[in-house]
């Protein structure tokens, strides 16, 4: 393309050339040395700081409901898993075949063995950090659905908890 000025309304007339503009160095915000010209983008300036003092003076109950259950089947599902773990480890480590062989030493050989194994299989303890895990869900929403009722109760008397929010 060449520097001269192709207006397409301008008829026919003679072509003029156009000025070239000074090249200026990208990044810097400064003009040339020497010149009074102001940067061409100017720094944004310094935001303060927000402070927001907000009341906390209602909870619902229904959204408290929701979250703690699903937090405390999340719980649940961790102490189920939490259950296998441990009791693999413990079979890996040789604990069972340790702790049966104590206990045949303490009864004697009369006893005809104690196998630990038999008493908390896998499926055993499954089973029982299964119903402790079920238990849980439901003592932790029902208690924290209670929570928020009596809050809301409370907090009709004082008038709430007050938070301050920063925007930093």
């Amino acid at each position: 393309m060449s520097s001269t000025n192709s207006n397409a309304r301008s008829g026919g007339g003679p072509r003029v050339k156009t000025p070239a503009r000074p090249a200026q160095r990208p990044g810097t915000g400064q003009s040339a040395p020497g010149s009074n010209r102001q940067p061409l983008v100017k720094p944004a300036p310094k935001a303060k700081a927000r402070k927001a003092r907000l009341l906390v003076s209602k909870i619902d109950p229904w959204s408290v409901l929701k979250m703690s259950f699903l937090l405390s089947v999340a719980l649940g599902v961790v102490t189920v898993v939490a259950a296998i773990v441990l009791w693999t480890v413990l079979d890996l480590t040789g604990i069972f075949d340790q702790v049966n062989r104590l206990l045949g030493e303490i009864a004697g050989s009369e006893s005809g063995g104690f196998d630990l194994r038999e008493f908390a299989s896998l499926g055993q303890v499954v089973s029982f950090a299964t119903i402790i895990a079920v238990v849980n869900v439901l003592l932790l929403t029902a208690l924290s659905m209670l929570s928020a009722v009596l809050y809301n109760i409370a907090s009709t008397l004082v008038g709430g908890i007050g938070v301050t929010l920063t925007d930093d």
